[in-house]
């Protein structure tokens, strides 16, 4: 007897079938037909129910059989049948224990979650938030050149000098007992001017810088440690000054050239006492010219001698060296040192002298070896 499995009307007729025979048809018919229809009968009914169900069914043909029909049975039925209650059995206690460690998982996670969430909760609710402060979160690193400054650099071997406009702004403080996070915008010029006489200053070349920026900084028994983030562009220009009209020629025949470039930099640093250390890594993901290597490399820090502190100013020495390049990485060199009036932490007045070597920190003239000496004037706003 073949029979064909189409749908579930077909299963509930083949059930049918066998819930009504006899004993006697069942008698009649041959253990190969009662076991071909059964099986076809289980492999349509395991389609439409779940390993419980089965086990279910099975348990309850094992519990309803009386001992006449058990003495009936042949030792081969029976083991068939005890085999097959032990089979669903094991799936039974498979298939909790995986639901058990699935929900085990999911409760794992959504109490991880629960947690995290009422930790940031109780940060933000414990935090105090301050719009636009007074001072920066993490203060200018002395001898690093693209920093908030304001002031003159006069060149002690020639007629040059560096004027700097600019300033960092922390738009927001989050500050939870030691810890404080801010958000803020940085504005810079750079400027190259040339002395002459009749106090004419005409300016050569100017670099501008604009950003924003991020910062993490965490205090510990007068220590400090944490990190500044930066999105920035820089882009950087010829002026008229640096335009001979009585030849009607650039200077040094030195055209105006293309110079702009988008980075990320990251400053990890960390402060023991009145020293502070710093590493500076930089990522320039777009450049003109594109041969700039797209990394720049830098190792630093800065000492405010507050043992030699007195009632109107503080001496720091600070030094930076950092590695950039176009074709290949060249070093360059930064030494400050001179007083700050004011406290070292804070806004104040500096004069200082400036040594710098390596190639020029303009843009326009970024591909020239430069070495000199200046002295400084620098406002921190």
């Amino acid at each position: 007897m073949k029979i064909n499995h189409s749908d579930n009307r077909i299963f509930d007729s083949k059930l049918n079938v066998i819930l009504n025979l006899s004993k006697d048809e069942i008698k009649e018919m041959s253990h190969f037909d009662i076991r071909q229809l059964t099986d076809q009968c289980n492999k349509e009914r395991k389609k439409n129910v779940s390993h419980f169900d089965e086990l279910s069914v099975t348990q309850d043909v094992i519990l309803s059989l009386s001992k006449d029909e058990m003495k009936e049975m042949s030792n081969f039925d029976i083991r068939q049948l005890t085999d097959q209650y032990d089979k669903g059995e094991k799936r039974r206690i498979s298939h909790l224990d995986e639901l058990s460690a699935t929900s085990i998982n999911h409760f794992n996670k959504y109490l991880l979650i629960l947690i995290s969430l009422f930790l940031l909760a109780s940060n933000y609710i414990q935090a105090q938030n301050v719009w636009f402060p007074k001072e920066l979160n993490i203060q200018p690193f002395t001898a690093n050149f693209l920093e908030p400054k304001a002031g003159f650099l006069f060149n002690t071997s020639d007629n040059k000098i560096r004027l700097d406009i600019g300033t960092s702004q922390d738009i927001l403080h989050i500050i939870n007992d030691k810890e404080i996070i801010s958000f803020g915008a940085d504005l810079f010029t750079f400027t190259r001017l040339r002395s002459e006489k009749d106090f004419h200053f005409p300016v050569e070349t100017i670099d501008y810088l604009f950003g924003l920026n991020a910062s993490y900084k965490k205090s510990f028994c007068m220590n400090e440690a944490g990190f500044r983030f930066r999105f920035s562009h820089i882009s950087a220009h010829l002026v008229d000054g640096q335009f001979d009209k009585g030849t009607n020629q650039w200077r040094d025949n030195r055209l105006p050239q293309v110079y702009s470039r988008e980075f990320i930099e990251l400053f990890p640093f960390i402060r023991l006492y009145d020293l502070r250390f710093y590493l500076g890594l930089t990522y320039i993901f777009h450049s003109s010219p594109k041969e700039i290597k797209k990394g720049i490399f830098q190792v630093g820090g800065d000492y405010f001698v507050t043992a030699l502190k007195t009632q109107w100013f503080i001496p720091f020495v600070a030094y930076d060296f950092k590695l950039s390049g176009k074709e290949k990485y060249v070093g360059n060199n930064f030494i400050n040192f001179g007083v700050k009036f004011g406290e070292f932490n804070k806004k104040g007045f500096s004069i200082y002298y400036s040594y710098i070597s390596g190639k020029s920190v303009h843009g326009e003239y970024f591909d020239l070896n430069e070495n000199y000496s200046s002295i400084g004037f620098n406002l921190d706003l």
